[in-house]
């Protein structure tokens, strides 16, 4: 924690061999401000851009929604159709969806850990059959696809073809994966986003700005999940 001018803050450091300049994000994940250094800047360099960006800061980090838990009885979304969390601790199925709901077995203390597997899973099946549908009409052709927990990211493309996704784009509507998935894709043919590159996501998917109007509002959301 750092105590600014408009009051105690979280703070991570992260230094980058590739950052040119000391700057600032929020990771709506962690509810922290990201200070970012290049190689040789000191830290002083970060104190100060947070001293003078205080407002800002503050400002976005007010604006988070507050963290939704994994527990019984709360509710979260599937593919953007909610489902209330119903632990059955006597049941012997694991974790499944039956009536609207995603349902759990055994003990209440293990809920949280199961319903975050279930939906890692879930995450796994629905935006890797979406990838391998654009990528089969289209002719791309990804190395590997790679499920993970990001904190600012929704998806990327590495040099070597492997794709990654957010598994919390489960929770998002069909329209919402379809456009991230296709951008990711369209980056193992256009590693920019120069003209071509948005040529390329227009002929993979229909949903581009409606799916990046939807991530600016509910995107911090999704990151409060957990």
């Amino acid at each position: 924690m750092l105590l600014l001018p408009t009051g105690e803050t979280s703070v991570r450091w992260r230094r980058s061999r590739q950052a040119r300049r000391v700057s600032l994000r929020i990771d709506a994940r962690a509810g922290a401000v990201v200070v970012t250094l290049p190689p040789r800047a000191a830290r002083q360099a970060g104190l100060e851009l947070l001293r003078v960006h205080s407002d800002w800061v503050a400002g976005k980090l007010a604006a988070l929604p507050g963290r939704t838990e994994i527990a019984a009885d709360a509710t979260v979304a599937l593919s953007g159709v909610p489902h209330v969390i119903r632990a059955c601790p006597r049941a012997k199925r694991g974790v499944w969806i039956e009536a609207g709901e995603i349902r759990v077995s055994g003990e209440p203390e293990f809920l949280s850990r199961r319903v975050l597997d279930f939906l890692r899973g879930e995450a796994r099946i629905r935006l890797g059959a979406c990838a391998h549908g654009i990528a089969t009409a289209s002719g791309l052709r990804p190395r590997r696809v790679v499920i993970k927990d990001t904190s600012s990211r929704w998806g990327s493309c590495s040099h070597d073809g492997v794709v990654m996704f957010s598994w919390r784009l489960v929770m998002a509507p069909p329209d919402i994966q379809h456009y991230v998935v296709a951008h990711e894709l369209a980056h193992l043919r256009h590693l920019d986003h120069g003209a071509r590159f948005w040529a390329l996501v227009a002929q993979l998917t229909p949903h581009r700005t409606g799916a990046e109007a939807w991530l600016r509002r509910h995107g911090p959301a999704l990151l409060r999940i957990g």
